[in-house]
């Protein structure tokens, strides 16, 4: 199922009126939120959103993805993975080949609001890709801080044999899982350093180009050590 139409807006048009939280390409004024790009909005705990056209991910098979569980049918999950379309997470991947539908209740699994990773299966043109969270590593992400950025910067955070990540989970002790969706969950047990974790995350997001990003991701990982 694709994004609905009355969901896209551009720069000016009024999203909504009331007390809700104005973040990413919105501005509050008196009781309006208005947009400032174009692209897609999202209302989620009072928080309103617009996701850029630009910043959508376009699904490819075997990506890993992270993505939050926003419906069901019968048969199917439906996950948003921050693209111009759900992802089909199909009951049988969970439940196996012997799912029935009139004993298996699949709100028992996965419910509305739960954060997974998982990998894309196929993509096929005119239907929602097919996704699973049967692997290592896969499956219903229980807790963590999730951070999105531009899925054009993934490849940069990942950094070069994953050397990006892997400098900054060894400074801060965290545990990081990357969607190369843009969407990034980030674990540690010390608030001070999982706050650095995500500063450096968020960083890679605001620059326009690679001059000195090491540089200025290290000076973040550095602080207060």
């Amino acid at each position: 199922m694709s994004q609905s139409q009355d969901r896209f807006v551009l720069p000016g048009d009024v999203i909504v009126t009331g007390t809700y939280r104005p973040e990413q390409n919105v501005v509050l004024d008196d009781d309006r939120v208005t947009a400032t790009a174009v692209g897609f909005y999202e209302i989620e705990d009072n928080a309103v959103n617009v996701i850029p056209l630009t910043g959508f991910y376009t699904p490819k098979p075997d990506d890993l993805v992270i993505g939050k569980i926003t419906s069901h049918t019968s048969f199917s999950w439906e996950v948003n993975i921050n693209s111009f379309c759900v992802s089909i997470l199909p009951a049988f991947d969970i439940f196996g080949k012997d799912y029935s539908p009139s004993k298996d209740e699949l709100s028992s699994k996965l419910k509305t609001g739960d954060l997974i990773v998982g990998r894309i299966v196929n993509v096929n043109p005119g239907r929602d890709p097919l996704m699973t969270i049967n692997g290592e590593n896969l499956g219903k992400i229980d807790s963590g801080e999730l951070v999105k950025i531009s899925p054009t910067k993934i490849p940069r955070l990942i950094g070069k044999d994953g050397s990006m990540i892997q400098t900054i989970e060894a400074a801060t002790n965290a545990t990081i899982t990357v969607g190369q969706n843009g969407l990034v969950v980030l674990k540690c047990d010390n608030s001070a350093d999982l706050k650095k974790a995500i500063e450096a995350v968020k960083i890679m997001d605001s620059m326009l180009d690679d001059t000195n990003v090491e540089e200025k991701i290290q000076n973040i990982l550095d602080e207060n050590n």
